[in-house]
């Protein structure tokens, strides 16, 4: 056999193709399964095509594992998928031609041979097969030359590439997740049929289109899938706002930085430091609101005051558009984006114990990852000006750390609730309930008071006597 597996993997491939043999069935190993054992990546499922009747060769080769696996017949498509004890998956199809109409990415499909199944393929990388059958067992099958191109590390269709991304668009997304996950080249020809025929990804639904920018964003250089989404302008089609970024604009010989780039770098940063996909699209997002308020000011420049807050509210917006989860991870993308300039302005001044607790206090449990989201952020040509705000930013660090030691404000929350203050005072839920609350909270915050339940509680009377109310008896 052409590629290396475990001995569990070599033996997983002969029950399938004992079943095979059973059932006098010609059967292949194709796709991502011997793509990434070439590549060295890891595997976790594999595909079969047959043929024959793919899902009579799943409940054969299920038959031949102890104990035998559920299948899942998927008739309307001609597959079945079984998943094995130790999370391996196994999907099964029939060779077949395909058709398409040009409304729509869901083909016409018809019985085929193994040929016309690897000409249906997306690109030669994905089209390569190897034989399970008694004659060519562990023979490589590789029409369109794709072990070449994966040495050349080059992404390639394996038909007319305009075809290709007319029948489905969603393809011209995948090559590009494919190129950045694997950090390929796209071939040129390529490349200029996503460009021609970009307008087709819009009969995809936004959900397919979003699990493969997720992809993309969860690749090692996501700049890389973003640098070619917005050549290809398949960036302005399917998340404009981001390339409202884009752009140096220069007025009395004073420009500002090309907000998409640098955020691009932000992201690669983040990239380099955690795997979180919703702390890598608050990299993506942490700028969106500087198109909106951008100004020039005389004797000054270009300033984005206040793009933290007009980002966070566009968060929801974009996240519903996307189709991204409506959650408690819309909620996080939102918060950083809010507080991203906090860390970053607290280098500038003279560092009070007061605003070390009121970050560590709105930051709460996501103080790491927003502090990851502001080193990220620490960009510039000038190496020199780089270190200086790094080493800034370390004191902030270390400041932070400190501070938290002592009063633990991450996980605080203030002592008196409203609840209690509604019961010493006898008033109903209002204004004034908030306002002893917010007092109480702002005054531990500010140092004025220590962290502790009665010096909160006698703070409370006396708020709460400046606001004309009595303890009840």
């Amino acid at each position: 056999m052409d590629i290396q597996c475990t001995e569990h993997e070599l033996s997983v491939l002969k029950k399938v193709a004992f079943a095979a043999h059973q059932l006098h069935m010609p059967c292949y190993l194709i796709g991502g399964f011997v793509r990434d054992k070439i590549l060295g990546r890891p595997t976790k499922d594999a595909d079969f095509v047959c043929v024959g009747d793919g899902m009579a060769l799943a409940k054969a080769a299920a038959h031949n594992f102890h104990p035998a696996p559920r299948v899942s017949y998927f008739k309307n498509f001609g597959t079945a998928h079984f998943r094995l004890n130790h999370g391996f998956d196994m999907e099964f199809v029939g060779a077949r031609k395909e058709s398409y109409r040009s409304h729509s990415r869901n083909p016409e499909v018809s019985p085929g041979t193994i040929t016309d199944d690897q000409n249906r393929r997306d690109f030669t990388i994905n089209a390569l097969a190897i034989s399970l059958n008694e004659g060519d067992y562990g023979k490589l099958v590789d029409p369109f030359n794709g072990l070449d191109d994966m040495q050349q590390q080059l992404i390639r269709t394996p038909m007319d590439p305009d075809q290709t991304f007319s029948d489905d668009p969603l393809r011209m997304m995948r090559a590009i997740r494919f190129a950045s996950q694997l950090k390929f080249r796209i071939e040129p020809e390529t490349f200029h049929a996503i460009t021609r025929n970009r307008e087709r990804i819009k009969i995809i639904s936004q959900e397919r289109i979003t699990v493969e920018l997720n992809k993309i964003i969860l690749s090692p250089q996501p700049s890389i899938g973003f640098k070619l989404l917005y050549d290809s302008q398949l960036l302005h089609l399917i998340f404009p706002q981001m390339v409202d970024l884009a752009g140096a604009e220069f007025i009395e010989g004073k420009g500002h930085k090309d907000n998409f780039y640098h955020t691009l770098q932000v992201l690669d940063n983040v990239a380099k430091r955690s795997g979180d996909l919703w702390l890598r699209w608050a990299a993506i997002l942490h700028d969106i609101g500087k198109p909106a308020t951008k100004r020039f000011e005389d004797g000054h420049g270009w300033t984005f005051h206040g793009h933290d807050a007009v980002g966070g509210r566009m968060v929801p917006k974009i996240f519903v558009k996307l189709k991204l989860p409506q959650s408690d991870t819309m909620k996080f993308v939102r918060k950083l984006v809010e507080l991203h300039l906090r860390p970053i302005s607290l280098t500038k001044e003279n560092i009070s114990d007061s605003a070390i607790r009121r970050l560590l206090f709105d930051a709460g449990p996501d103080f790491d990852e927003l502090m990851i989201l502001c080193e990220s952020d620490i960009t510039s040509k000038n190496k020199y000006k780089v270190n200086r705000y790094l080493e800034n930013f370390e004191l902030v660090k270390r400041r932070c750390e400190e501070v938290e030691e002592k009063d633990r404000m991450r996980a605080w929350q203030p002592p008196i609730t409203g609840e209690l203050i509604m019961e010493v005072f006898g008033i109903p839920p209002s204004r004034k309930v908030g306002d002893i609350k917010d007092a109480i909270r702002n005054a531990i915050l500010d140092g004025i008071i220590p962290n502790d339940y009665e010096a909160a509680f006698q703070y409370m009377l006396k708020k709460g006597e400046e606001n004309g109310l009595q303890p009840v008896k």
